[in-house]
């Protein structure tokens, strides 16, 4: 429908522009939106103010004229002028109705488009240090990632799933040493723990198995225990396939799987860094100063210009990342998305500076992130933080366990990623209408219920009826529910632009709120055939947006609750 009046008032435009009231160069945006009151009617364009300043006319006037020019159209009851000169358009209920049997007979599909057709992307997201079990920020990082991947693929994108490894550096050196003091027979509270190890229960687990001999599968690792408390070499192989296993366990409970592992450790074994370092040396974009190695970063954009390689010959944190991301590139990335924490947005940008600086024609603002913020976990108002596994912070399996898969992705994806986000156990465990994703699901059953009762008493759904009579779809809370159906595809289409999964959460409980009103203000089992149909079938299309919807987030749609 409201492509239909888009068309409408461009249509008008242009016979004004014949007639010469507005200039022939004059090409705005024309943008139609619901309005919120339905007394002012179904939608609202303010195409006459936009016009007004190049026509050199008042507002409502030149409304008056585009009005005058519109054609005639079955799907427009009336038009109205509003305010300043606001065009209010009623749509006709049949017109209305229409969205109907399209969301019908598109079923799984509708809302799915062919925007990005032909066009390849990669999203890395999650990439943890397999230093633990993921904690609840990689789940946020998890959620919104594989929710975006999911917007993506609905608009035709051809997407690749990217899981980075940060299996190299001091960090990963504090595991093994973290490990073998367990194995050796040290706990946390000794004075010979390392100064910088790991102190969760998960290091005993690691221990346990390397002192068994276990064998661990960890994507492409085949690693065997050693079982020597020596082999440090050894140790930190085993503890970090052990963990990568762990976190992959997590992740697919929590539904997401990847296409792609990729591992730090690989671009030193195959000389990738020192490549890119070179690269950047031969460019003349370095220098040495106190025994460092510099990029001018300061040439591309950033606030003062950065170490590469320190005094000791460690490289910093960045430059492994522009290696990895001149992988990427060098795979034929061109559209690349990096969904990370907050924590990351001092390397962004250092990483597109090094890109810049290696003058192969990547583009400035490549690769695009998405940055999550952090998220506050509580119980009865007061902060969660500590977790019996972990010790020192909430992991993404307690909230699974606590409040299921389902409450769990919808909670961490529900709020735009540069907001702090609370997860609050208790509200998301709650059954009420209170807890949004609740709320959501049970108007998915709602409506299984009726069409269960509906056959239970012998009045099974007829679609041809329904087909026949959706015109009787004429009280208000039925437009506006059907206004909202119509709305999906778009709503998909500009959360993926975008990048904000949060927009079909948002979508989802604004749909979910016209249904219940509507559920409540109109009876569906009536004794007229016609009405009846017309109603299970506006219920069964708002069923399978809901679904639709709750699929992009990764949340499943009960049909009993």
């Amino acid at each position: 429908m409201k492509d239909t009046i888009i068309s409408l008032l461009n249509e008008a435009l242009a016979t004004l522009k014949r007639r010469g009231v507005v200039p022939e160069d004059t090409s705005p945006a024309i943008k139609v939106d619901p309005t919120k009151d339905k007394a002012h009617g179904d939608y609202a364009s303010n195409l006459a103010l936009m016009l007004a300043k190049p026509a050199g006319k008042q507002p409502r006037e030149l409304a008056e004229l585009l009005i005058d020019a519109l054609p005639k159209s079955d799907a427009v009851r009336k038009v109205e002028i509003a305010g300043p000169g606001f065009i209010n358009v009623f749509a006709a209920t049949d017109a209305v109705a229409r969205i109907v049997p399209a969301i019908l007979d598109a079923g799984d599909t509708f809302g799915r488009s062919l925007t990005g057709a032909g066009q390849k992307v990669q999203v890395e997201f999650v990439s943890a240090n397999p230093t633990g079990p993921l904690h609840v920020g990689h789940g946020r990082g998890a959620a919104i990632g594989d929710c975006l991947c999911r917007l993506l693929e609905a608009t035709g994108y051809d997407v690749t799933r990217e899981f980075y490894y940060n299996d190299a550096g001091a960090q990963i050196a504090n595991l093994a040493l973290s490990v073998q003091a367990r194995v050796k027979g040290l706990t946390p509270d000794d004075g010979a723990w390392p100064e910088d190890g790991y102190r969760g229960a998960y290091i005993n687990d690691v221990a346990l198995g390397y002192l068994a001999g276990d064998t661990v599968d960890a994507d492409d690792q085949h690693v065997t225990a050693a079982a020597d408390g020596d082999d440090l070499e050894a140790i930190r192989r085993f503890a970090v396939a052990y963990l990568r296993r762990e976190q992959d366990l997590d992740l697919k409970a929590f539904g997401v799987e990847f296409d792609v592992y990729f591992l730090e450790s690989s671009l030193y074994s195959e000389n990738k860094v020192e490549e890119t370092v070179q690269r950047l040396i031969a460019g003349g974009h370095t220098y040495e100063q106190d025994g460092a190695l510099w990029l001018r970063t300061t040439d591309f954009g950033d606030d003062k210009d950065r170490v590469m390689r320190k005094s000791d010959g460690a490289y910093t944190y960045f430059v492994p990342d522009v290696a990895y991301h001149l992988n990427k590139w060098q795979r034929g990335f061109k559209q690349v998305i990096d969904e990370q924490g907050a924590d990351h947005h001092s390397t962004v940008t250092r990483v597109r500076a090094g890109l810049q600086a290696l003058e192969i024609g990547i583009p400035s603002g490549w690769p695009d992130y998405v940055l999550h913020q952090m998220v506050l976990v509580t119980r009865s108002g007061v902060e969660v933080k500590l977790s019996k596994r972990a010790g020192s912070y909430v992991t993404l399996r307690d909230l699974i366990d606590e409040v299921g898969r389902d409450a769990t992705r919808y909670f961490l994806a529900a709020r735009r990623a540069d907001s702090q986000l609370t997860f609050d156990i208790d509200l998301a465990r709650s059954q009420s209408n209170d807890n949004p994703v609740y709320y959501v699901q049970y108007a998915h059953a709602r409506v299984c219920s009726v069409m269960r009762r509906a056959e239970s008493d012998g009045l099974p759904f007829d679609l041809a009826v329904a087909r026949e009579h959706l015109a009787l779809l004429e009280a208000d809370q039925e437009k506006a529910l059907m206004n909202r159906l119509a709305r999906f595809p778009e709503v998909v289409e500009h959360a993926a632009a975008s990048r904000e999964p949060q927009q079909i959460a948002q979508y989802l409980q604004d749909l979910a709120a016209d249904f219940h009103t509507c559920y409540n203000a109109v009876k569906v089992m009536v004794d007229d055939g016609a009405t009846r149909n017309s109603r299970l079938a506006l219920g069964l299309a708002t069923r399978q947006v809901i679904r639709n919807g709750l699929d992009l987030l990764g949340v499943g749609a009960p049909e009993e609750m």
